[in-house]
Formats: C-alpha cells, sequence, structure tokens
C-alpha cells in the first residue's frame, strides 16, 4: 500500500530509466557481478577506540558493490571468532584483537591477504 493510495497526489511508481509504469517495464536491472574471493585483498588493520577498547579492521573488499556478499561475509567472520561486529563505510569491524583468527580465515575462504 503506497502512501497516497486512493487519493489525487498517487501516482503509480515508475522506471527510473525509461520512465514507463513498473508493470509496463521491460528494463532488465541486473545484480552487478560478485567478485570472486580470489581476485581481491583483504588489508586487516588494529584500531584502539575509546575506553581501550581494541577493533579489528578489514578494508579493501567488494570496493565497487558490497551489497549482500559483504552482509554474509560478516555474519561469518563473526560466527566463527564469536565476536560482535559491523559494517562502516564499506570496511568491517570486528570487536577484539582477532588479527591472526581473521587473517586465516579470510585465507581459507580464499582470499588474498595483504601482511
Amino acid at each position: 500500500m503506497r502512501l497516497f493510495e486512493g487519493t489525487e497526489f498517487d501516482r503509480p511508481p515508475r522506471c527510473e530509466k525509461c520512465e514507463q509504469l513498473e508493470a509496463d517495464c521491460e528494463c532488465v536491472i541486473a545484480p552487478a557481478p560478485a567478485t570472486p574471493p580470489e581476485d581481491q585483498t583483504a588489508i586487516i588493520s588494529l584500531e584502539k577506540r575509546k575506553k581501550g577498547k581494541w577493533v579489528t579492521v578489514i578494508n579493501g573488499l567488494f570496493e565497487g558493490h558490497p551489497g549482500d556478499h559483504f552482509k554474509n561475509l560478516l555474519v561469518q567472520l563473526k560466527n566463527q571468532v564469536g565476536a560482535g561486529g559491523s559494517i562502516q563505510a564499506s570496511k568491517i569491524e570486528i570487536q577484539g584483537n582477532h588479527q591472526e583468527r581473521l587473517r586465516s580465515i579470510l585465507k581459507t575462504m580464499g582470499f588474498k591477504v595483504r601482511p
């Protein structure tokens, strides 16, 4: 249900490319292809935050299109390390000092890891 459905302000959604109604649109919106792990280099670093907390930061993955692959990788890493984490500005942040564990996990997944 749309916000103004049934009122004079109701406008059916249109395609951004061809300006046709979404029901009549024939544009193909393909998702960006996922870059294979072998073509990506992870850069793992350690940062100290407020109140002396350590955070392991992973840069250099899925630069062009973070999307669902990024979220799935975050969930896998958090589960294997047993710590919390988040995605911040195309970086993965894992709570705690887990550099060596993350380095070995990413290598087994097929990523290149910068020393």
